[in-house]
C-alpha cells in the first residue's frame, strides 16, 4: 500500500525528534503548537498546514533542503510531474525592472491554485510594493535579498525561507552586489 506524502512527513518530524532526543512537549513549544497537534501530525492523523510544518522543522534546528533531501519517498505513488530547467517560461510581473520571473509549475486544487516560479533578482533591482489573493511561500536559493511586508523589512540570507498573507503589501529588494535566485510560490485562493 503506497503511504501518502503527510504521513512520510510526520514519520520523518518524529524520526528527527528523537534523533536528537527531545521530548514531544520540548518540541511543540518550541514551534508554538500544542503537543496534542504534534502527537497528531507524527503520527499521520492530522495535515500541517504550511506554516504549522515549517515552525516545527524549524523547532528541530533541522535546515529545511536537509529535511526533505532525507526524506523516504519510496513508498509514494509514481505517479510525478517533472518539469526541465528548460523548459521554464519567462513571465512577465508588473512594471518591474530587475525582476526575471520564469514559471515552473501550476497546479489547481478546488478552490486553491498553486504556482511556483523561480525569479532571479538583479542588484538594485525595482519595483512598487505588490498585493497577491493568497499566501507566498519564499524560499531564497542564492545570495541575500531585504523582503518589505508592508512597515517591515526582513533581511534574507541564502537558505531562509518566509511565508506569509500575500495582502500584505510587500516587495522583494536586492541591495547587495549579487544576484538572487528565488524560489517562489503562490498559494492563490479563488473567489467565487
Amino acid at each position: 500500500m503506497k503511504e501518502n506524502l503527510y504521513l512520510i512527513i510526520g514519520k520523518k518530524i518524529k524520526e528527527v525528534r528523537l534523533g536528537k532526543s527531545k521530548k514531544l512537549v520540548e518540541v511543540a513549544n518550541l514551534a508554538g503548537v500544542s503537543k496534542g497537534l504534534l502527537s497528531k501530525i507524527e503520527n499521520g492523523r492530522t495535515i500541517p498546514s504550511l506554516p504549522v510544518m515549517f515552525q516545527i522543522i524549524n523547532a528541530l534546528e533541522v535546515n529545511l533542503s536537509d529535511f526533505f533531501d532525507s526524506m523516504d519517498t519510496s513508498s509514494l505513488s509514481n505517479k510525478y510531474i517533472l518539469v526541465k530547467a528548460d523548459e521554464y517560461k519567462p513571465i512577465h510581473k508588473e512594471d518591474a525592472q530587475g525582476y526575471h520571473y520564469f514559471s515552473i509549475f501550476n497546479y489547481t486544487f478546488e478552490d486553491t491554485t498553486m504556482q511556483a516560479a523561480y525569479l532571479e533578482l538583479e542588484p538594485n533591482a525595482k519595483r512598487d510594493l505588490v498585493t497577491t489573493d493568497g499566501f507566498e511561500l519564499i524560499y531564497l536559493i542564492e545570495g541575500n535579498i531585504k523582503y518589505v511586508l508592508d512597515k517591515d523589512t526582513i533581511k534574507m540570507e541564502q537558505g531562509d525561507t518566509l511565508f506569509f498573507d500575500g495582502r500584505i503589501p510587500h516587495v522583494k529588494q536586492n541591495p547587495f552586489g549579487k544576484k538572487a535566485k528565488i524560489l517562489v510560490i503562490y498559494f492563490l485562493i479563488s473567489k467565487n
